[in-house]
Order: structure tokens, then sequence, then C-alpha cells
């Protein structure tokens, strides 16, 4: 898909949110102009360190220029452009995605444990939904040009509602949000949850059970 005029607008305004949510990120603040990543340290701290020396390209990526084609059995697909891919965010407290869905494609229920996140909708409709810790849905589908968020940590969905593909991007106020899916995280960790902790918290049996880790296990 061409970039045309109207794309261009749109991307600044999603850039304008990006820069508010880093002003009040939910990341340590900085404490000098850049700490550009250095993604191969064996240094563990709470980020990444800083290289030595960096250049323009640490600040750059164009992952987010093209759409991607959805294969799979969500139909859905998140690019993340987080510190791991630009490597200059480290330290600046924000980070971008995007979402391109197939028809009636799911991004399923997941949370963001470091980051609030607002959606702002490329073209299609989506419906756009997150619960609160008193089990409330709070949700809406939005359309191209439209704005939703979800509270950091809150767990939250995205579905395409039409029969044609939908895209959207997410801006977090932290340079690496972290998006643990919700069943993956459950039916499918390392080393397995119990089977019987899983069938007493969803009130069904262990068959059941095994029959959802076997569809979420990895693919050799």
């Amino acid at each position: 898909m061409e970039i045309g005029p109207r794309m261009v607008a749109i991307v600044v305004i999603v850039m304008s949110f990006a820069i508010f949510l880093g002003i009040v990120s939910a990341d340590p603040d900085m404490l000098q102009d850049v700490c550009v990543a250095d993604l191969a340290s064996k240094v563990k701290v709470n980020g990444f360190p800083c290289k030595e020396t960096f250049n323009e390209m640490d600040f750059f990526w164009d992952g987010l220029a093209k759409p991607e084609f959805p294969n799979n059995t969500l139909g859905s697909l998140v690019t993340r452009a987080n510190v791991e891919k630009v490597p200059g965010l480290n330290t600046l407290g924000l980070s971008l995605a995007r979402g391109d869905f197939a028809p009636y494609g799911l991004i399923a229920p997941h949370t963001h444990p470091r980051a609030s996140e607002m959606v702002f909708v490329l073209y299609g409709e989506i419906y756009a939904g997150f619960i609160t810790t008193a089990n409330i849905l709070v949700a809406k589908t939005i359309k191209a040009g439209e704005i939703f968020v979800f509270p950091r940590g809150l767990v939250h969905f995205q579905m395409n509602v039409k029969n044609t593909s939908a895209a959207a991007i997410a801006v977090f106020n932290s340079q690496l949000a972290g998006a643990p899916n919700v069943a993956t995280a459950l039916f499918a960790a390392e080393p397995t949850v119990p089977n019987d902790v899983l069938a007493k918290a969803f009130q069904i049996d262990a068959k059941e059970v095994e029959m959802i880790k076997a569809r979420l296990a990895p693919k050799s």
C-alpha cells in the first residue's frame, strides 16, 4: 500500500501521541541525551546498557511502513517498533506497534505490564475493549481516524469486525511494554501449569485442558 498525504497526516498525529506519552513515561527518566541500547551486552540492568558509539541508524526503522498479511489461526499480526528494533529508544519511555488484521481477525486477550496503550485505526473497523479489575468490560467499535485507550496492566483485545482487512497503530509509554497473551501464558507455559489448576480455574475437565494445551503448544 502506497503512503499518500492522508497517511502522512495520520503518522504525524500518531507521533504527536507518542511524544505526549513519552513525557508521561512509565519507564525511568533518562539522565543523559541518549543511551543507545547495547543489545549484545552481557550486563543485566533495568533496561539496556549504553553503547559507546552510535549513529543515525540506531534511531531509524522502516518496519511499520508496509502492511503485513496475517496467515495464522487468529488472523492478526503485530509488528513492534520497540527498543529491540530501535536501540535509540533506550531510556526514552515510548514505542509503537502496528497491528494488521485479516477479515474478522483477532488480537487475543493480553496485557502490557509496563505500559498503557493508545490505539489509532489506520483503516477498517475494530472492536476494542479492556476488562477492569472489577470484571467490567469497557469496549467500543472504532473506525479509521479514531482512537481507544487501554490502561496499563489490564487485559484487553482488538477484533476486526468487517470482512475486509484492517490496520491500527499503537503507542506505548514504555520502550518495551511486554505483551503476555493470556491463553498462551496459562496453557503453553514451560514448565506447564498443572492440569488440575487450570481445570478448576476454568471449571472444565482435565481432557479439555489437554486439548487446549495441544492447540496452543509452540509449533516445532
